[in-house]
């Protein structure tokens, strides 16, 4: 299997308690019911129609044939399954068509489809997520000519930021947007690059969510404008051709199954675009997109090296190889690899990343629940925390997981270096998420350039203020003292270390005080997964006296995994807080012509 069913409810039900979100009036409709059912029509989808098309897809990625995407013919059916099934605006209110589902339990789903496919998985979630920005900023006539078509599977949505001389300097983009005679109506004209599901042959039209400067508008940034930019326009009751042109497609290490497009845009003059609320707004607009988008890519490198974990789990129980160390008779039968120490620090370092990832980011989809019911300072207390946390959300499961399905290939050994095994695909898929929606070094830079500071401090505040929490409860409970007071001790230390580097923001030293960030961010995103196994930690023990047999084996699992990442992980925090607070400025003074 891909994933555990079993470690999704812990999570969902045990840890985070998400269904007390039905008390809140706008979820009142579900319950614990729902919720299941919801997650098993998922699971049903996932295996019986995403999970067989896993190595097809990756073995025969999308061509670009005569100007127009071909993907795998299995897509179609997915697609519109996805749509039926009202997958796309699930979240959305009755009154859109929406089933007010709550986004925790979305994600859930989401990380389900993720983990049995992810080339399948993204076509449906990008069209929600473009969807939804044209409900929440466009004009109502914007709404009722382009999301019906979105939600239903038969149009798909895109986000069109990247050119080829702009990626993560978005205030570069060259992309123009010249005003008609008709209000809220420009002509379009420019270049778009790896534009994720940006053509294919499984829609009847493509609506991308773009980014634009409006002529004699404000330079950089400011000057940004947003636009609904369809591959084809309705002209009456027809689609007619918008002069949006596949010029290219990029062929992947990974993630082969979904196309990535260069765009043309106004070659022959012809490509107009919508403009999705205010003038020189869009940026702001986009990030709402942004900051959504970069919590489900923590998700699906979580998914990813989730399904590389089971895998190379079920193969350690069953490759015989060698013998326990200490058995020196060779008439002796072999081992399951398993039993070695060696394979079982790799397979507990999986387990520790990937399922103390889900914890954080499924933290992170409560939030952003309560943020939408919740009013008043308790409103504000959410929002701040997860404005906080997207950045390690994104990119602590991004980077780790490139390590942890790196060791599931490992543990296979040769046969993890072959296509006859699933790894090697899943190592090549990882790699992606440390890039898109932002790449680690900018969150870095996002986190300690900004959100540690933004409110006068106020979100790193309430952060301190909920670990603490989890540390103050875990003190009481005897088994896990020991690890409660190590937290707290980390946690301290990253506390010195920011005050150290504030102090050099507050020098002036600028360069030095945000040359480290990436390093930063990684020892923000280590102290914060460990805070998520303590709180797993806490319910665990709390359970294993009256727990079932089975029930018994997965709880001490995870106290087990905890005890193997305070061990082993957080540990690193040493190095990280020394390197910090260190006065040698290597990389700035290093010299370009010296390399």
């Amino acid at each position: 299997m891909f994933f555990s069913k079993r470690d999704l409810q812990f999570q969902l039900f045990e840890v985070l308690d998400s269904e007390s979100l039905t008390k809140y009036e706008y979820f009142q409709d579900h319950n614990r019911e729902s919720f299941d059912m919801v997650l098993d029509a998922a699971e049903s989808i996932a295996v019986k129609m995403m999970h067989p098309l896993l190595i097809e897809m990756d073995r025969n990625e999308p061509q670009l044939i005569d100007g127009k995407i071909r993907i795998h013919d299995g897509m179609k059916p997915i697609i519109k399954k996805m749509g039926e099934d009202g997958w796309v605006n699930a979240a959305f209110r009755y009154d859109e068509g929406g089933q007010q589902l709550p986004v925790t339990i979305l994600n859930a789903a989401g990380f389900i489809f993720q983990a049995s496919n992810y080339s399948a998985s993204i076509f449906s979630f990008m069209s929600g997520g473009s969807a939804n920005l044209i409900r929440t900023f466009g004009s109502q006539e914007l709404i009722d000519t382009f999301t019906p078509n979105m939600y239903s599977g038969k149009w798909q949505g895109t986000m069109a930021l990247t050119e080829p001389d702009a990626g993560s300097s978005l205030s570069d983009i060259s992309t123009s947007a010249e005003p008609t005679e008709k209000e809220g109506v420009f002509k379009i004209k420019g270049q778009k690059i790896y534009i994720s599901a940006g053509d294919h042959d499984a829609c009847e039209n493509v609506i991308h969510l773009m980014l634009a400067k409006i002529k004699g508008g404000p330079i950089g940034a400011k000057g940004i404008s947003l636009f609904v930019v369809p591959q084809k326009r309705i002209e009456g009751s027809q689609l007619i051709d918008n002069d949006v042109l596949t010029a290219g497609i990029f062929h992947k290490m990974g993630y082969k199954g979904a196309p990535i497009a260069h765009l043309s845009i106004g070659s022959n003059d012809g490509a107009i675009g919508y403009l999705v609320g205010e003038p020189h707004k869009g940026l702001s607009y986009m990030f709402q997109l942004m900051n959504e988008a970069r919590v489900s890519v923590g998700l699906n490198a979580t998914a990813i090296g989730t399904a590389a974990y089971y895998a190379s789990l079920a193969y350690a129980k069953e490759r015989p190889q060698g013998r326990k160390i200490a058995e020196k008779d060779p008439s002796k039968p072999q081992t399951s690899i398993i039993n070695h120490a060696d394979v079982k620090r790799m397979l507990l370092f999986q387990k520790s990343v990937v399922e103390g990832s889900l914890s954080l980011l499924l933290f992170c989809s409560k939030l952003s629940d309560l943020i939408h019911i919740e009013t008043g300072e308790a409103k504000e207390r959410a929002s701040l925390l997860l404005d906080l946390l997207t950045p390690i959300a994104k990119s602590f499961p991004s980077e780790m997981c490139c390590l942890s399905t790196s060791a599931a290939v490992q543990i296979l050994g040769g046969a993890g270096y072959t296509t006859d095994f699933p790894v090697e695909q899943y190592y090549r898929e990882a790699r992606i998420h440390p890039i898109h929606e932002g790449t680690t070094g900018i969150h870095g830079l996002d986190l300690l350039g900004r959100k540690i500071t933004i409110h006068n401090g106020k979100a790193a505040q309430i952060y301190f203020e909920e670990v603490s929490k989890t540390i103050k409860e875990a003190s009481q409970v005897t088994e896990i003292q020991l690890f409660s007071e190590k937290l707290q001790k980390y946690l301290g230390k990253a506390q010195q270390a920011t005050g150290h580097l504030l102090g050099l923001a507050g020098k002036g030293e600028i360069e030095k005080y945000l040359a480290d960030a990436t390093l930063y961010l990684e020892m923000f995103g280590i102290i914060t997964i460990a805070w998520q196994w303590l709180n797993q930690a806490l319910i665990a023990q709390q359970n294993l006296a009256t727990a079932h047999e089975a029930d018994r084996d997965f709880y001490q699992g995870k106290l087990m995994t905890l005890r193997y990442y305070y061990e082993y992980e957080l540990v690193k925090v040493d190095s990280l807080v020394k390197r910090l607070q260190s006065t040698d400025n290597v990389t700035i003074e290093m010299q370009s012509g010296w390399f």
